[in-house]
């Protein structure tokens, strides 16, 4: 199948902005307390109106994908994504907040739906686990990188230099954090007009199952189905959770300055959940997934622990490492989740990616158990009950297809995904 090289780099960029605008909740969270001069519990909200997007939009994305095409869809969550970070920047009151973090929320929840399967058209389904490789260190690339444009941006506006000292002009004086939301503002639009100049006509027509939302939502009866869904869901609370507390704990416990020293730990979070990924791949080759899932949370839960009742150097080193151990945790629930089914890929996919709504609900609740407590640091403990969880994947998972390892035979985890979604 001929590549379409264009389209695959769009799609590329594509993941690089949606975990650019994603992840930058982590950095800002003690700068959200500070200028609305609210508690945890309220700032939690802030990632609960992103993440709660994904509950809402992920189905009916699918189902817009199938009546008007990825280039359409693309180009809908571009503009919705511009719109909404312009808007938070204008009118940045607590409640138009929640709207504006919605609408991104939504915006990226299209552009997962549609980005995915345009990878594998574009690249064509013999190359898709090399593309989605790539498209798995682009999406790390982000999340290591925008706490620290964010953190660059925050000098640049209080000196008045540079590109943030451009905006200044243009956001509150108590909120320069507002400076990144101009940034995804002018990227949404950059990347809006790539997709319109990008020829999609180069793409080859894929044969789609064509479902109604009543067999869509259908999927949910499923028991394994809701299992692996509760999975994904709480892969997503236990990520966004931890990058969440890393700035605002550091600040609290160890008087760290969250702009720079905060910033600077969340980046080096994503860097290792990025590099983990890569030995992940290696290691599939060598231990068998359900294994490595469950060292691999074991490893995350001593890193977490480690982080939160460790000295400040022991806390530096140990919140990047629980990323480096929650690297292989979303492709191996997945693939074990798609491995457990002869049939409809695509669609449990969506109802897979619907999980991402855990992301909303981590914070929230360990900001209430925090100011309920008065103590942080065992609120953070709740993060090991969505560890827990994933940890019991790697128990009671009984996929049709194992991994392939030097060790058997059978095919790998993702060629199920690349044959049938």
């Amino acid at each position: 199948m001929k590549k379409s090289y264009l389209v695959i780099a769009l799609v590329l960029a594509t993941f690089f902005t949606v975990s650019f605008i994603t992840n930058i909740l982590g950095a800002i969270f003690p700068a959200l307390i500070e200028s609305y001069s609210i508690g945890l519990t309220l700032a939690g909200f802030f990632p609960f109106a992103f993440f709660i997007a994904y509950g809402v939009m992920s189905i009916p994305a699918g189902l817009l994908v199938q009546r008007f095409g990825e280039k359409t869809v693309m180009q809908l969550a571009f503009t919705l994504a511009a719109i909404g970070a312009t808007t938070f920047v204008l009118m940045p009151t607590f409640a138009i907040a929640m709207v504006a973090l919605f609408m991104l929320g939504c915006a990226m929840a299209l552009l997962q739906v549609a980005i995915n399967p345009l990878l594998r058209a574009s690249g064509g389904s013999e190359h898709f686990a090399v593309l989605s490789v790539f498209a798995q260190l682009m999406f790390g690339a982000a999340a290591t990188l925008a706490p620290l444009v964010y953190s660059k941006l925050q000098s640049q506006v209080t000196t008045a230099e540079g590109f943030g000292g451009a905006l200044s002009g243009a956001i509150p004086a108590d909120k320069t954090w507002l400076s990144i939301y101009a940034v995804f503002a002018i990227l949404s639009v950059v990347m809006l007009l790539l997709s319109q100049f990008t020829p999609f006509n180069a793409v080859p027509e894929q044969k789609k199952q064509q479902l109604s939302w009543s067999q869509s939502i259908g999927f949910f009866k499923d028991r394994t189905v809701l299992k692996f869904f509760a999975a994904i869901a709480a892969y997503v609370a236990l990520e966004q959770g931890v990058a969440n507390l890393i700035s605002v704990f550091l600040q609290q416990y160890h008087g760290l300055d969250p702009a720079t020293e905060g910033a600077k730990v969340v980046s080096e979070f994503w860097l290792c959940l990025t590099l983990g990924c890569l030995l992940g791949l290696a290691l599939l080759k060598l231990i068998d997934a359900q294994k490595l899932l469950i060292l691999f949370s074991s490893g995350a839960a001593i890193a977490l622990l480690s982080a939160l009742f460790g000295s400040t150097t022991v806390a530096l080193i140990a919140f990047p490492i629980v990323g480096f151990f929650l690297s292989i945790m979303w492709s191996v629930i997945f693939a074990l989740a798609l491995n457990s089914f002869k049939t409809g890929h695509g669609a449990i996919t969506g109802i897979l990616c619907t999980g991402i709504i855990g992301g909303a609900f981590m914070s929230p609740i360990i900001g209430f158990a925090a100011e309920l407590s008065n103590n942080l640091q065992l609120a953070a403990l709740l993060l090991l009950l969505p560890l827990s969880y994933i940890l019991s994947v790697g128990v009671w998972a009984n996929p049709l297809i194992k991994n392939k390892t030097f060790g058997n035979s059978q095919k790998t985890l993702s060629q199920p995904l690349n044959e049938n979604s």
